[in-house]
Parts: structure tokens; sequence; C-alpha cells
């Protein structure tokens, strides 16, 4: 019997885990990869972003095409080669400002709440293979500001609701990944 691949796997962490790096190595065998960046690009004063963004670019194989944007139900319902997601913590992070979330913009928490909803259900309808990167806020300090733990309930809630409608998933803690599903 072929024991069949995972379809979507949702691969957690913390900062500076491993994550990523492992993220890549589940796709590495692909030729072909659509990774998806859903960080901002680095400004000019922002040299630690920037040397952030190049590592990773570094790392992925030239065979990999890579697609900036936050547009992920598009790319989650598009057919092709298999797509890495790097990160959806990036990705929320984006969403919540578009949607006006942090400047109390009326009907801020109705775009974000639709966003979500989207983007959740274009991950469960997903035909494509699909690995998706996230933080772990769970275990983490509590945030000193209201907003910091905004966004890190925000997240907890995303991350739980993309590993229900997940195949496997993965926490990686210095670098060391366990599967959890």
């Amino acid at each position: 019997m072929i024991a069949r691949r995972p379809r979507r796997v949702l691969v957690l962490g913390g900062a500076r885990s491993g994550k990523s790096s492992y993220a890549e190595q589940l796709l590495g065998r692909e030729r072909s990869v659509e990774y998806v960046a859903c960080g901002s690009t680095p400004g000019p004063d922002d040299a630690e972003w920037a040397r952030r963004v190049a590592l990773h670019r570094v790392r992925r194989p030239a065979s990999w095409s890579t697609v900036e944007t936050i547009d992920l139900p598009s790319v989650l319902g598009s057919t092709g080669p298999p797509v890495l997601i790097d990160c959806l913590t990036t990705w929320l992070s984006r969403v919540m400002d578009d949607c006006g979330v942090w400047t109390e913009e009326p009907g801020a928490d109705e775009r974000l709440a639709a966003a979500v909803d989207e983007a959740v259900d274009a991950w469960t309808r997903c035909r494509r293979r699909v690995v998706a990167v996230s933080n772990e806020v769970g275990s983490g300090i509590v945030p000193a500001t209201p907003s910091g733990r905004r966004f890190r309930d925000e997240l907890g809630i995303l991350n739980a609701r993309i590993a229900a409608a997940s195949d496997r998933v993965w926490l990686v803690t210095a670098g060391l990944p366990q599967r959890l599903r």
C-alpha cells in the first residue's frame, strides 16, 4: 500500500524555531513550488527585515516561483504546483491593517471576520498540495498591550481553524519538528 501524501499541512512554531525551514523541507523534492510571501516588502529604513527576507529567498530553490500577496483565496483556488504559504502570521497582520482594525474603522471587525472565513474556506477547499507556516502564540507571554493581546487572540483562532481543516499539523521547537496530527 502506498501512503497518501497529506494535501493540507500546517507548520507551527515560535520565532526562530525553524518552522519555515522545516516547511521548505516538506516540499524540498518538488521541482516547482509556488512560494507565497505574505509579509510586507522591506522598506529602505528596515535593514533587519530586508535581511530576514533575503535569507528566506536564498534558501529557496531557483525553480520555485515567488508570489507576494495576501490574496490567499485566489492562490488556494487556482491550479498549479504545490504551494508554500509563509506565513499566516504576516498575512493576518496585513489583513488586520487593511481591514482598519487598528484605526477602529467602522465595520473593521466584520471585514476581518469575512477575510478570515474566506481564507479558511479556501484552505478547506484547496485541491493543490499546500503547506502553511504560522507562529504558535498560545505558549508565549501575555502581550502588555490591548492590540498585542488582540493580535495574539486572532492568530490563535486562525491557527486553530486552519489546523482543524489540515491533514497534518507539525509543531517545530528549537529546530525539532513534532507531529501533532
